[in-house]
């Protein structure tokens, strides 16, 4: 994501967070945070959604994902969020964590479905209506070893 791309990105963040980041937040983000990488999907020239997350570390926080409206349910967020653990596991990162709203139950089937898997709540996180969010974690690679000390059998989360 680069600024050329900011005004798609707060027209989906908009109609798609009670609480939306602003400008500043994103210029911020993409250029003044040393931790911070920020993807987009493009139809043509038209941005359709995005997702950025945290590198500290071994660790990755995801901090948003948003597709537009028009473009929901054709999997976007999906591909984003494996574009996402690539480049955490590139960067090298072995795990990830995101917060999910209560209510959100599409976001959790989704994260479900790529592996994360629920570790905790935090009580009243959305500053819009104190509502709890479901920490997730996913961890990128499994130690199918047998306890023999062989890590052959660390596999890739795709």
């Amino acid at each position: 994501m680069t600024g050329e791309y900011l005004d798609g990105v707060l027209a989906i963040e908009r109609v798609s967070f009670p609480t939306p980041w602003t400008r500043h937040s994103f210029l911020n983000e993409i250029y003044n945070n040393n931790f911070a990488y920020y993807y987009v999907a493009l139809a043509g020239r038209q941005v359709v959604g995005y997702a950025g997350m945290w590198i500290i570390l071994d660790e990755a926080h995801v901090t948003n994902v948003a597709v537009h409206p028009r473009y929901r349910g054709r999997r976007l967020g999906e591909v984003l969020l494996k574009v996402l653990m690539q480049e955490a596991v590139r960067l090298g990162a072995d795990r990830m964590t995101l917060e999910v709203r209560v209510s959100n139950l599409p976001a959790q089937r989704l994260y479900e479905r790529l592996g994360f898997c629920r570790a905790g709540i935090r009580k009243g996180y959305y500053n819009d209506n104190r509502e709890d969010a479901i920490i997730m974690w996913k961890h990128f690679f499994e130690e199918n070893d047998g306890g023999t000390g062989d890590h052959s059998g660390h596999r890739n989360f795709l």
